[in-house]
């Protein structure tokens, strides 16, 4: 199973970078494919004709082979980051019928809570499924030590509980997207 990893901010010194590769390495140690989809690469200039940008064309095809996906991202000032908004809406019927999980990050308490409410919004309109569980990163600068591990354990059983509701919906959604 192919469970790819969005990155969903393109900002310098990104702390939100550590809660994706833990993600990462989590999806991999269930014996699952990934790989880190990050804004950076598909970064644009303007919000018209984002789905015939170039980058359309690879992100297209790394979400069609998906069949469940992740997003890490930021809360900024109570919301998600654009960069992250653009590049979703490069596509469109790729996303029909996906599980995808959501996890906030966040340098206070809520871990990002409100951007993954507000995200609920945009996942429901792409017709992707939202999973209940979502993972909440808070206090990030504290969260990770300087070799980038998680210093809190509690993260591996609410990590597990998330990844065992994507893949029970990736697994009950794949007869529907043929």
């Amino acid at each position: 199973m192919f469970v790819p990893v969005i990155l969903g901010t393109a900002r310098v010194g990104r702390e939100s970078e550590k809660a994706a590769k833990y993600m990462i390495k989590q999806v991999e140690s269930r014996g699952l494919e990934t790989e880190l989809i990050d804004v950076r690469d598909y970064r644009i200039e303007a919000t018209d004709k984002t789905q015939v940008q170039p980058q359309a064309k690879k992100l297209g095809a790394i979400i069609s082979r998906a069949e469940a996906l992740i997003i890490v991202t930021p809360e900024y000032n109570h919301g998600y980051p654009g960069e992250l908004k653009m590049m979703l809406d490069m596509l469109y019927d790729q996303y029909k019928r996906k599980p995808v999980g959501l996890c906030g990050v966040s340098i206070g308490g809520l871990g990002g809570a409100r951007v993954v409410e507000q995200l609920r919004q945009v996942i429901a309109e792409l017709h992707m499924m939202d999973i209940r569980e979502a993972v909440y990163f808070s206090f990030i600068k504290k969260l990770f030590d300087d070799q980038g591990a998680i210093t809190d354990a509690s993260y591996s059983d609410r990590v597990k509980v998330f990844l065992d509701e994507l893949v029970m919906y990736a697994d009950a959604l794949k007869a529907t997207r043929k």
